[in-house]
């Protein structure tokens, strides 16, 4: 069952809730507005609670009051919005973390009073609840289900609920739901997750969504050229898939083309290079750009820009078969070069050097990889954020304001040509891995190689892709970090033509 998300006008703290959540600017006077309401009702130990506590609205300052009946909600929780107008982001994390304060209060409603003079905070505050509710139990049973769940969101707004604001909310909840689907697929376990399950997902979704989809099996990749896609396949019996999707405006132009691919390996050993057993069963995530790109595509059915979407999709199992490649091979590329291999480790950057070729091929106005691709990124940037790298920097810039405005953390790291010689081979046109000494930025020159002169930005979403904790607006597991930013980007795109 979806997630009822509904508008009103009301007082928050006039409407039966489990949780009411209300949001506190810094310095708000506490004789008038929310906080006058709830202690005049609940009376002196109110007050005594937010003096204990220090409650000045400090952003990100919580406090949490039982209200014993004495107000319609059963529990009040004051969020500290900071001092000036909230953004659009801001709004969308508090209501992540409104709809998670529910989850642990086992509730099943929630009325939510945010801010409403952030420019699009319908739609953020919808996505907001719907990231903050998400949960992952396909497979837990018994008493490892949750005992409740949230149901109901009753979003509080000033002024009209307008015909146009409930089409916000009813967007923003698509949206949210949308970028689950990023988290679904990085969670699954990778016995039912493998290339051919993953094409699959992708071949319904597009039927769903009214989108285009074609499937490339291993056969067709090895007509193309696609060796080193190939190669990184060839040690699973589950053969390598790649998969094109698109969105194109209904009836009209588009006004600019795009291209998105996505790392998609199902499972990674390592290869003949096989990785340490301690955190191997994370590898189940390295797919998660290409989830990213499934996620970006299914909110596109919902926006509609008037756009040309491409989402491609790089689907392989590295593993350490027999058959599999090995340190010394040297292989062809679509593109023509051929590469040495070092590391069977590194294998993401072979499948995505293939399918940024034939990106390249599409004639877009601007490619975008992500990609779980190298640990030193990690290293540099820790887990919350990732890095990216452009060719351009008119488009560094796009990327920049983009993940400002989604209130996604990413850094900008330099493509340092200094480094171009360590992938210098002997034997090939490249070797695929340098020195481990920027090892993300090596990686991201390796990419280079293959897009041409095309406009191309490099996500390396190695650390947010998969978390150990809920941060911010993600939960444990799959977050999809990225795709509001490549949300933004598009509609970008689209406002300017």
């Amino acid at each position: 069952m979806p997630l009822k998300i509904s508008l009103s006008t009301h007082d928050a703290l006039t409407l039966p809730a489990d949780v009411a959540v209300i949001g506190v600017s810094e310095g708000a006077s506490h004789k008038a507005g929310p906080i006058a309401t709830i202690t005049k009702a609940l009376g002196p130990s109110a007050s005594r609670l937010l003096k204990r506590q220090e409650f000045t609205g400090k952003r990100d300052q919580t406090v949490e009051l039982s209200t014993n009946g004495a107000l319609k909600p059963s529990s009040v929780v004051l969020v500290g919005l900071g001092t000036g107008e909230p953004t659009e982001a801001q709004v969308r994390l508090m209501a992540a973390k409104a709809a998670r304060a529910a989850l642990a209060a086992r509730a099943t409603s929630l009325v939510l009073e945010v801010p409403y003079t952030a420019r699009g905070a319908e739609r953020a505050a919808a996505e907001g609840v719907v990231l903050g509710a998400y949960r992952f139990t396909k497979y837990l049973t018994g008493d490892r289900l949750p005992k409740a769940t949230l149901e109901r969101v009753t979003l509080v707004t000033t002024g009209r609920a307008s015909k146009e604001a409930r089409e916000a909310v009813e967007v923003g909840r698509q949206i949210g739901e949308a970028i689950c689907i990023a988290r679904d697929l990085v969670n699954e376990p990778p016995n039912e997750l493998y290339p051919e399950a993953l094409a699959k997902f992708c071949v319904d979704m597009a039927k769903e969504r009214g989108l285009k989809c074609t499937v490339f099996d291993k056969a067709t990749l090895s007509k193309k050229g696609m060796k080193l896609f190939v190669a990184v396949g060839q040690g699973s019996a589950r053969e390598p898939k790649m998969v094109h999707l698109v969105y194109s405006p209904e009836g009209k132009k588009p006004k600019k083309r795009l291209v998105f691919v996505g790392k998609g390996l199902t499972f990674d050993t390592g290869g003949i290079c096989i990785k340490p057993a301690a955190g191997m069963e994370d590898m189940k995530g390295d797919m998660g750009g290409a989830a990213n790109v499934i996620a970006l595509m299914a909110a596109l059915s919902v926006l509609r820009p008037d756009v040309e979407v491409h989402g491609l999709i790089g689907a392989a199992e590295n593993m350490p078969d027999g058959a599999a490649y090995r340190p010394g091979d040297i292989f062809g590329s679509l593109d023509g070069k051929s590469v040495e291999i070092i590391n069977t480790d590194a294998e993401g950057r072979l499948v995505l050097a293939d399918v940024l070729a034939y990106g390249k091929s599409l004639e877009p106005d601007l490619m975008v990889d992500n990609a779980t691709l190298t640990g030193a990124c990690v290293v540099a940037l820790g887990p919350f954020t990732n890095a990216y790298f452009a060719n351009d920097d008119a488009v560094a810039d796009e990327v920049r304001a983009a993940a400002r405005d989604a209130g996604e953390s990413m850094w900008q790291l330099p493509l340092l040509d200094e480094l171009r010689d360590g992938l210098k081979s002997d034997w090939a046109d490249l070797k695929h891995t340098a020195d481990r000494w920027g090892g993300a930025i090596t990686a991201a020159l390796f990419l280079r190689e293959f897009v041409g002169s095309t406009k191309w930005v490099h996500m390396d979403v190695a650390g947010p892709s998969l978390l150990h904790r809920a941060q911010g607006l993600h939960p444990k597991g799959g977050t999809g970090h990225g795709v509001l930013t490549f949300l933004k980007l598009v509609e970008a795109y689209a406002a300017k033509g």
